[in-house]
């Protein structure tokens, strides 16, 4: 796959070496891995990567604390045992950054989190089984059920977390739109489905996990030279 060569070439090149680059890839969990977390953990990283958008990164995690106590360690139990009127207060409290929409995502997302675990058992169960050659529909089922994670806030929770997905960064649109796997709007179904196919087809040739391949390709552009 010429493709999938010239990147990797491009990438190690860029980084001094393969070796060099194969030292600054990441593999994601295995399915076993997955199923260890708890779904509180992915409440957690949701609701940290919704308050991160938008804000300086740093900020957040030098409040992450606060959310921890203001929200009991995002308990799934018990935050479902809370009122409206409960969350309206605490998006108040001075431990956290006060934005009462986004706190409100905290009460869907774990609504979601709560549907899934009635036909699942553990939401962790649900992310660890859906296959990875259809990344984009888990994506899309989080946009459409969850709470503000749409765009790169579903899937950076997932990489985060270590659920094997490719991530839609600025220097992983250059490649696409270079290599005319996408000409549209980035987040369009049609755009989604033919990143998928692109990544599907490169991890078939190479045996790179998608995150792997993400990496790769956001090594092979841009400004991180070495």
């Amino acid at each position: 796959m010429n493709v999938f060569d010239n990147i990797y070439q491009r990438a190690a090149q860029r980084k001094g070496s393969q070796a060099a680059l194969a030292a600054k890839l990441s593999k994601p969990l295995s399915p076993e891995s997955l199923r260890a977390l708890s779904d509180d953990q992915w409440l957690e990283e949701f609701t940290r990567k919704v308050f991160q958008s938008g804000f300086y990164w740093s900020v957040v995690d030098s409040k992450w604390e606060g959310f921890r106590e203001v929200f009991w360690q995002f308990s799934i139990d018990k935050l479902l045992m809370m009122s409206p009127e409960m969350y309206e207060q605490r998006s108040q409290d001075e431990r956290i950054i006060r934005n009462a929409k986004k706190v409100k995502s905290i009460a869907d997302n774990c609504h979601m989190i709560f549907e899934v675990q009635q036909q699942y058992g553990r939401f962790s169960e649900f992310v660890a089984s859906w296959p990875e050659d259809n990344i984009v529909g888990l994506w899309l089922y989080l946009k459409k059920h969850g709470a503000r994670l749409g765009g790169n806030t579903g899937p950076y929770a997932l990489r985060v977390l270590g659920k094997d997905t490719f991530l839609l960064s600025k220097d992983v649109e250059t490649v696409l739109r270079a290599e005319a796997v996408i000409d549209g709007g980035l987040q369009s179904q049609k755009s989604l489905l033919a990143a998928q196919q692109f990544f599907n087809e490169m991890r078939q040739y190479s045996g790179f996990s998608l995150q792997e391949l993400s990496q790769i390709v956001a090594m092979s552009v841009g400004e991180n030279v070495r």
